[in-house]
Formats: structure tokens, sequence, C-alpha cells
């Protein structure tokens, strides 16, 4: 599609881009020494991403839910009560999907509208290509509306999508472009046809999810890269606009997204070696992963916020963590009680 109309010989990536590349590079061939951590750990990683994926990419959309409702729902039994539940839970789905069987998951067609099926779950039009014309939308502070991009019409979205998938898989199979900026194209491209209804920000995710898999690249698994998508929303709709200007006349800037995009992964990263880094010994693998998860809080927060993500830790042991720290001058106490919040300090 548009972002893949360059050439190779003319594809110049700035130094900034390639610095970031190659460090992700880098991480990825850290990544078995990651996940050379006990079976209770690497558990404990991949229950809290899965929460805070779930939670942030349907959160970014407006979704919301009860606080206590969202482990039972991920991680249990528990059945949708209504619509903004059953949005959660198909989500968690989808992840699951791709957690399992990337491998034999392609980027098709079929693909995307299975993954906005799970991820919509409970819309008439769930897994359907969107009926109507639609436009991007931004409100201004005196409550009138600005158009910020028009995407591709609802009569050339089949067509529109189906061309981008082969583009993708062209320039994979031919090597045109770099794994990581494929991916970058991939994304942008599909965000700009727009071709659901609703629910685009969410599959844009999980494609993101999936095509990273493909190239070997798994932190999505123990890291939420909608977690820290959500940490950096109003930069995520400011590149995502300055990228699609005249993306329908295929002269738009990708460096804006694309610095983005690595930038994101590039963190995810990070933030996996450094949890690697706090729980290599048993005996502090739970200081670790409750620290890790205070770290992660925007705002203000609770024990009972924490535990929920601290799963198989007891809230004897958060405490002890959250004292510890509190004498570290690192997070404080906002009230008194059981309820109380928290803050982190810095």
């Amino acid at each position: 599609m548009m972002s893949f109309r360059k050439t190779g010989k003319d594809l110049q990536l700035p130094l900034g881009a390639v610095w970031l590349m190659n460090s992700i590079s880098e991480y990825k061939g850290k990544q078995e020494l990651y996940t050379r951590q006990s079976p209770q750990i690497l558990k404990s990683l991949i229950e809290m991403a899965l929460i805070e994926s779930t939670e942030s990419s349907n959160r970014i959309e407006g979704v919301t839910i009860e606080k206590r409702r969202l482990k039972p729902l991920i991680l249990g039994h528990s059945k949708p009560r209504d619509r903004s539940e059953e949005e959660i839970a198909g989500y968690r789905k989808a992840l699951d999907l791709i957690h399992r069987k990337h491998n034999n998951l392609d980027i098709s067609p079929q693909i995307i509208q299975e993954l906005h099926h799970l991820s919509h779950t409970g819309a008439g039009d769930a897994g359907k290509w969107k009926k109507k014309d639609n436009e991007i939308i931004r409100k201004k502070p005196d409550g009138t509306v600005e158009i910020i991009f028009k995407p591709v019409s609802a009569d050339s979205v089949p067509e529109a999508i189906k061309q981008l998938c082969l583009a993708y898989r062209h320039s994979v199979e031919q090597l045109k472009y770099p794994e990581l900026y494929a991916t970058a194209c991939l994304v942008l491209d599909f965000l700009c046809i727009h071709p659901f209804r609703d629910g685009n920000g969410r599959v844009s995710r999980l494609l993101t999810l999936l095509a990273l898999y493909h190239h070997g690249y798994e932190v999505g698994k123990y890291i939420s890269l909608e977690r820290i998508i959500e940490q950096s929303k109003e930069t995520y709709y400011e590149v995502l606009q300055k990228s699609s200007i005249r993306w329908h006349q295929a002269k738009h800037d990708i460096e804006p997204w694309l610095y983005y995009f690595l930038g994101t992964i590039n963190s995810a990263y990070r933030e996996f070696e450094q949890s690697g880094g706090s729980v290599k010994s048993p005996r502090g693998a739970k200081t670790g992963l409750v620290t890790q998860a205070i770290n992660n809080q925007l705002g203000e927060f609770s024990i009972s916020d924490i535990e929920r993500l601290c799963l198989g830790i007891s809230r004897d042991m958060i405490r002890v963590v959250f004292r510890q720290l509190q004498n570290e001058k690192k997070i404080i106490c906002l009230g008194k009680g059981q309820s109380a919040k928290w803050k982190r300090i810095g």
C-alpha cells in the first residue's frame, strides 16, 4: 500500500531509526537469556502483560470496566456481564490466539477480520468491513470538531486491505525492507485505511504483536506494548496525524511514526531486561515484580491495584515492598486505610 511504494534504493533510513533497530536487534539476541527464569516468574510476567495489554488497549478506545472484574475476566472463567466486559474478554481471546498460534496465522484480510471479530465481540458488525465512509476527527476545547484525516472509502476497503497484505508479504519475502520498518509500514497503512467502523486501534495493536512474533520479537508476551502506548497516548495520536498527511498520494512522511513505533518496542525490551535483572534470584523475584508493577503506574494507585497485577504474591509481601519504597522516598501515601492512594515520587 502507500508506505510500501518506495523502492529499496530510494529508502534512506535516518540514523536515529537505524540506531533503534540495531538496539532492538541486540535485545532480540538476548531474549533467551531473559526467558531463562523459573516458570513461576515467567508466568507472572505473562499474566501481568495480559492484564495490562487488555486493559490499556481497550481503555485507549474508551472501553473501561470495574477493576475488580478485570482479573476474573482475563485470567479466570467469569462470564461477561455487559458489552464492555464482552470486549475486554474478546481482546483477551485475541491475545491468546496470537500467543499460542502465531506461527499458523498469516497477515491476511481473513486474519485481520478474525482479530476484529474477537476484539469487538458483541457488536453487530464484528469482523465486517465498514459499510459507510468515516472520518477521523478531533474535538477542540471549545466543542467544535475538526476533521484531521479521511480514511479510504468503504467501497475501497476490501481491495485496499488485500493490497496492503500483498505489499507487506512481498516486502518481507523479497527482503525489500528491514523487518521492523516493514512492520511499521503495515501498521500505519492499516490505520490510514481504517477498515472497520470501530475498533481499528485495537486491531492495529494486535496486528503489531502478530507481525513482531513472525519476525522473532517476542517481547510483547512479557511486557505490555499496549500499556506503553497508553502512557504516551498524546504522542501516539500526534505522530499518526503527522505521518498520515498526504498519505493518499503516497507523499507522506513515515519518519514520525517510525521513530515512535521503534521507540515503543525498544522501551518494552529495555523494561524486559530490567525485569529479568530484578528477578534473577528467587529471593528477589517477588520484590522485583511488585516494584516493576509500581514503576509502571501513572498517577495515583492503591495496594489493591498492585495486588491484582502481582498474581500469586500475598498482600503482606506487597505491603513490605510498599514500606521499603516509602522509606526510600520513591513513593508517598496520600491517605489512610486500606483504600489509601499512593503516588510515585519523581
